[in-house]
């Protein structure tokens, strides 16, 4: 594996390497990696012929310092997964590689309300971050493929926009998401959970399973408000629980509305802040 965390070692071996016939594939990180983000990896060597994966955690997408503070760095841990897998590349760069002093890197697109529901509501700002660095990676590594996973899914809506809005001559690959043996999302947060703690993490999947299982019984108005009835008897601080058209992220009145539908949530747990999806109609 080749280990980069210098922009120019990165663009300079790109672009020897590179050739018309091959494909690169890109697994943006942000490190403290698990099985889930292993799965990306793997899923971009089985139709890429190079895969490079990022690890930067981004500060522009934190909308609070603590929170950026709290979040899990593994370095050594993460070098010797990717690794393990037979990554290609691997771009660790300092801020200053990313963000080079008085570089403007902010976008001017229109992600048609995408970034002011669910996530955008609780976390103002938060996608402004999400595309700005995204786009900065891109423009970095070059990448055919991006490779993103389905359990930030409002962030693969967005960054799907992003490309369409900017004309990027890439394909987006939102991939499955990895869960453990009882159905918890696997996540870098988890780590920051007691065992008790990720027991109390599953009522999110469950909450999920239940919209999966009644949609097409029970009115969507219906399932929402029994989920948020089911957090109030628990010990989970839930933040938001919606049914929306997985292509607007709006929420629907009727499961019939859209031929797409995604339940999507966000709650804390010991203070740490889970999210989870699951797709119950359609899906990319």
């Amino acid at each position: 594996m080749y280990f980069f965390k210098t922009t120019e070692e990165l663009k300079r071996h790109i672009s020897q390497n590179k050739s018309s016939n091959q494909k690169i594939g890109f697994v943006p990180t942000m490190g403290a990696l698990h099985q889930g983000h292993l799965s990306l990896i793997q899923q971009s060597q089985s139709v890429c012929s190079h895969t490079i994966c990022s690890v930067f955690v981004n500060p522009t997408q934190f909308n609070e310092s603590s929170d950026l503070q709290k979040y899990p760095r593994t370095p050594a841990k993460d070098i010797e997964l990717l690794t393990l897998v037979g990554t290609d590349i691997l771009f660790m760069p300092k801020l200053s590689e990313v963000y080079p002093n008085g570089m403007e890197s902010s976008l001017a697109i229109d992600l048609k309300g995408l970034d002011s529901v669910m996530e955008g509501k609780f976390r103002p700002g938060h996608f402004e971050g999400v595309t700005q660095v995204v786009h900065r990676l891109l423009e970095l590594t070059q990448p055919d493929v991006l490779f993103m996973g389905q359990k930030d899914f409002q962030q693969c809506v967005i960054v799907g926009r992003m490309i369409k809005a900017l004309s990027l001559d890439l394909e987006l690959v939102a991939c499955p998401i990895v869960r453990n043996s009882s159905g918890l999302a696997l996540s870098s947060r988890n780590m920051r959970l007691s065992v008790r703690g990720r027991e109390q993490a599953l009522i999110l999947f469950a909450s999920l399973q239940k919209a999966k299982v009644t949609l097409e019984k029970e009115s969507v108005k219906s399932i929402v408000s029994s989920v948020k009835k089911q957090f109030l008897e628990s010990n989970a601080d839930l933040e938001y629980f919606e049914i929306v058209d997985g292509h607007t992220l709006e929420p629907i009145a009727d499961e019939k509305d859209t031929d797409f539908v995604v339940a999507c949530i966000a709650a804390y747990i010991e203070g740490v802040r889970l999210i989870d999806n699951m797709i119950l109609k359609g899906g990319f």
